[in-house]
């Protein structure tokens, strides 16, 4: 007998969020697969403002040493088991009223190349319109307008290694990510590491460009984030994967950003040989005119590079 999925309601509070992970993190909450969660996320400052100017503060429930991006999670899912894959498919991402960013100040390695690291910060306050998906800000006695793309920069299993995690560096099983092509629409599949995947999400941004390179998006709370998760018990991944509304997504992460480009490269060349039965050599041969390597960001402590291989670039006809 099938069980019929759900859709779980949480709202951003103190006893759902944590800044690190750990496999030792209890679950908030305990779903099927195949039930959806709907919920808000409060910004990177671990806070909310709203529009009437009351500001809301919020705390990790977890005694953690340097905190980082405030979480919601982890979410267990039932049946899952190291091995197996967690779906994440993204069914809706409404970003709130406001967000910022920030340039300049600190001693990143690309600021200090760039002579930004001694000169003082600046912050950008962005304004969002929800309807027309723009984003404004003012600059001197100009205005500054991009285009919304919302999407979560975490998106994340539980590591199984011991001990506590920063959220910062995205790792084999997700995190900071910071992905600008998993829009709403597009589907994220993770390993699974330790038992129940005890997954985890934050860090709205409302925009973001290639490489993050000053260190933030805009950052923003999400209003509502509605996501899917399916267990997998015969897909194994080693790194995560996406299907996205622009492709298929393969992802590297490392200090060495030619190593970084080699592991998306490698799971790209992996999905086509899977997809289309190819051997490896001719995967190569193949992505070199259809795959476009990317920078997803340079700022996370590892470097991320995303493989993307569009959607209905490749066509095959028998001859036989």
């Amino acid at each position: 007998m099938s069980i019929m999925s759900a859709t779980h309601s949480l709202k951003a509070q103190n006893d759902y969020l944590h800044g690190s992970f750990s496999r030792e993190y209890q679950p908030i909450i305990t779903i099927n697969s195949g039930d959806s969660i709907k919920m808000n996320t409060i910004g990177l400052e671990w806070g909310y403002s709203h529009a009437d100017g009351r500001k809301e503060k919020f705390e990790s429930r977890e005694d953690e040493q340097g905190l980082g991006h405030p979480l919601i999670g982890p979410i267990e899912v039932k049946g899952a088991r190291p091995g197996m894959t967690l779906e994440v498919k993204i069914n809706e991402l409404i970003p709130s009223w406001y967000g910022w960013n920030v340039a300049g100040g600190s001693n990143g390695w690309h600021n200090i190349s760039l002579g930004l690291s001694e000169v003082p910060q600046i912050k950008l306050d962005w304004e969002l319109d929800r309807e027309a998906m723009t984003g404004s800000t003012q600059i001197g006695d100009r205005t500054f307008t991009v285009p919304l793309t919302p999407f979560m920069g975490v998106m994340s299993t539980a590591p199984s290694e011991e001990g506590c995690h920063s959220t910062i560096p995205p790792r084999y099983c997700g995190g900071n990510i910071d992905c600008k092509e998993l829009v709403k629409g597009s589907v994220l599949y993770l390993p699974v590491a330790v038992e129940g995947a005890m997954f985890s999400v934050g860090d709205g941004h409302a925009a973001q460009g290639d490489g993050e390179v000053s260190g933030t998006a805009i950052e923003c709370p999400m209003d509502e984030v509605n996501l899917t998760l399916t267990i997998h018990e015969d897909l194994t991944l080693e790194m995560p994967r996406a299907n996205t509304p622009s492709g298929w997504i393969t992802f590297g992460f490392n200090d060495d950003l030619n190593k970084a480009t080699v592991m998306a490269l490698d799971g790209m060349l992996h999905f086509m040989q899977e997809t289309f039965g190819l051997d490896k050599t001719e995967a190569m041969a193949i992505a070199s005119v259809s795959v476009d390597l990317r920078i997803t960001q340079i700022v996370n402590g590892v470097k991320g590079v995303h493989a993307v291989l569009p959607h209905g670039v490749i066509q095959q006809i028998s001859n036989k």
